[in-house]
């Protein structure tokens, strides 16, 4: 019961990578842009989060150096496809491979520093209760603010007009224009607040769930969050649960060490991209259920003199 206490308290924290990123991602894909650079995102973000502890011993600003990096990123990325309209895929892609390349670069110098103890967090009361308080009670806060972010969402996206206009803007940017409402400037702000939260996600990875820098750490788990959000068919709660099984499926591999399986540790660390690779599959084999879910404008350039 142990080992099963741990694989879920495992789960949670590696789900979370995932969900802050996804979430993120889905506000730039419901404003209609789609962003392909989060795993460059995380990695430089990551980088600038466990750099801001190292020299501070603070890990609100390793948090806020995170979200920083993420936001100037996408705020580069933003300009490039809203206002001088280039390919969303390829400049996504660029920043992917600029991101990996320029995290690479500075941080040679931070691959053997570490980071202060690490504080330990516990619900009073709920996190002595025998399994699940070490399951459930014993995380950091930031696994619970995912969960209160993913409630905030939905309430924002199906309940505000702010989330209304958002979400007319990925769906019709023409009609949306026409009423008057700024539609590059409402894309580039949703651009910008989902590479923040992409930039909060690697930046607890490096300071919480790994205290560690080296390079490449992200290891496709910005690629996994783009594709949790057409899992969770551009629902926040969906990708919540989506990142959870993610997650675990992820932490499979350790369990299975503690328990004696004998599997090949190299279809192990394969486990999670096959398991995206084969939900995208299954998702894809309904696409009119695709249509009726994805924003009609995502990917699609809009010219507002058109």
């Amino acid at each position: 019961m142990e080992t099963y206490a741990l694989l879920l308290a495992s789960t949670l924290n590696a789900g979370t990578v995932l969900a802050i990123a996804a979430l993120g991602l889905l506000i730039n894909e419901k404003a209609g842009i789609v962003n392909l650079g989060a795993e460059g995102m995380m990695l430089c973000a990551a980088l600038a989060g466990f750099v801001a502890v190292v020299h501070t011993g603070s890990d609100l600003a390793g948090f806020a150096a995170g979200a920083a990096a993420g936001a100037v990123l996408a705020l580069i990325f933003g300009v490039l496809v809203i206002w001088l309209n280039t390919n969303q895929y390829a400049t996504g892609l660029a920043l992917s491979l600029f991101g990996a390349g320029f995290s690479a670069f500075v941080g040679v110098g931070y691959v053997q520093e570490k980071l202060p103890e690490r504080p330990r967090f516990s619900i009073p009361a709920l996190g002595d209760v025998p399994l699940l308080g070490p399951a459930l009670f014993q995380h950091h806060p930031v696994v619970y603010l995912t969960i209160a972010l993913v409630a905030g969402l939905v309430w924002f996206l199906y309940r505000s007009r702010a989330g209304l206009v958002l979400r007319s803007v990925g769906e019709s940017p023409e009609s949306a224009h026409a009423l008057g409402y700024r539609v590059r400037r409402i894309r580039l702000a949703a651009v910008v607040t989902g590479g923040a939260l992409c930039g909060l996600s690697g930046a607890y990875l490096s300071v919480i769930y790994t205290p560690l820098w080296v390079e490449g750490m992200v290891a496709g788990k910005g690629w996994i969050a783009l594709a949790l959000t057409t899992f969770a068919t551009w629902r926040p709660a969906r990708v919540l649960l989506g990142a959870y099984l993610f997650g675990g499926v992820t932490m499979l591999q350790f369990h299975f060490q503690a328990v004696g399986i004998e599997v090949a540790s190299e279809f192990l660390n394969m486990l999670p991209y096959l398991a995206t690779i084969v939900v995208l599959a299954l998702i894809s084999r309904n696409p009119a259920w695709i249509r009726l879910n994805m924003p009609a404008s995502l990917g699609k350039p809009f010219y507002p003199g058109s």
